[in-house]
């Protein structure tokens, strides 16, 4: 393969969509499984993940164009801002990383495997660290309005809104992502190991995936918070229209005896 024998080639991962449908590339031209990995232009390569990243190494912008729209139809819920990152890929004496250069001391498809691995959950924690600073920037004025006493007015639908974006986002992380997992490449092949666990550390990936489950645990727990304070306000103010109607009614038949 031409690109295996460049002394350096650009990687970029692409964050496009909910879920990526494989199984129509699963009986075409593979040169890699687990992740798949498909050529793409001339000498390019590309590695699918069903969770909706594609990683491209070595094509240029129109060939990075062309294969993005050919895999349109597989995407499932494709996002309408697509987020990317973007790597220099190097030959050099050992592995390492220089600044935004992975150095590689050989350039094999298994490499390139893990270097899309990690490529692939740094977009997703981009995508999903975007996310949640929005959901928080919505949330944050409600717990401080909260503390300074102030006359909470926000609606339980908001707040069963926030607690949902929160776990749906757990869900996708753990679930599809396995973002704190080594790839399945590792166990068969463990000599990869160093690699990878460079590149991770590189990309802070257990350090902002802990960041990000702080803040999903903080949302969730203040959501949680206001939602039952709203609960406990509607339910108080129920016990009130209670007391309210038996007091009623005991005037309304004080009356009656009264008068008759």
């Amino acid at each position: 393969m031409e690109l295996l024998q460049q002394e350096k080639f650009i990687g970029r991962a692409f964050f496009v969509g909910q879920r990526l449908d494989l199984r129509a590339f699963e009986k075409g031209s593979r040169l890699m499984v687990s992740p798949l990995m498909v050529r793409a232009g001339p000498q390019g390569a590309a590695v699918l993940f069903r969770y909706g990243v594609v990683v491209l190494f070595g094509v240029n912008a129109v060939e990075e164009t062309a294969f993005l729209d050919n895999i349109r139809g597989f995407v499932v819920q494709p996002f309408a801002a697509v987020e990317s990152e973007e790597v220099d890929l190097v030959r050099a004496a050992d592995d390492g990383i220089d600044g935004n250069h992975i150095q590689l001391s050989e350039f094999n498809l298994q490499r390139l495997q893990v270097v899309a691995d990690v490529l692939a959950k740094s977009v997703v924690l981009g995508h999903y660290e975007a996310a949640l600073a929005h959901t928080f920037d919505r949330i944050e004025p409600l717990a401080t309005r909260l503390q300074a006493g102030a006359r909470y007015m926000f609606q339980s639908r908001e707040l069963l809104r926030h607690i949902g974006e929160v776990l749906l986002i757990q869900s996708k992380m753990v679930g599809r992502v396995e973002v704190s997992e080594k790839p399945e490449l590792l166990w068969e092949q463990p000599q990869y190991e160093r690699l990878f666990m460079r590149l991770e550390d590189e990309f802070e990936l257990g350090e902002r995936h802990m960041a990000l489950e702080r803040k999903l645990e903080l949302v969730s727990r203040t959501a949680e918070t206001l939602l039952e304070l709203l609960q406990n306000r509607r339910t108080l103010r129920v016990e009130w229209y209670i007391v309210i109607l038996i007091v009623v009614e005991i005037i309304l038949t004080l009356y009656e005896l009264w008068w008759h």
